[in-house]
């Protein structure tokens, strides 16, 4: 059998992190009232990248699947549908 290659981890543009960064740093602000440092915006995306990215990619890759097999189900239904009655 054929081993699947692995994935490479979930890598951010510099656009995405910059966005994600003020979004941390508007966060911290509105909901606790702090100003929070470039460094500790970086610290924190690192972590939800490193921590959080692979299990939300694998609940979207669940739900995928999910809807993949409910349409192999109609299609299953459908094809027999094709089907000529006998007379």
């Amino acid at each position: 059998m054929r081993r699947r290659e692995s994935f490479a981890r979930i890598k951010l543009s510099d656009g995405e992190k910059e966005k994600l960064n003020s979004e941390i740093k508007a966060f911290y602000l509105d909901v606790r009232g702090e100003e929070i440092g470039l460094i500790e915006q970086m610290q924190l995306l690192d972590l939800f990248e490193e921590k959080m990215a692979p299990v939300i990619y694998n609940r979207a890759l669940d739900d995928a699947k999910r809807w993949f097999v409910q349409r192999m189900d109609n299609m299953d239904g459908d094809f027999y549908e094709l089907y000529k009655t006998l007379q």
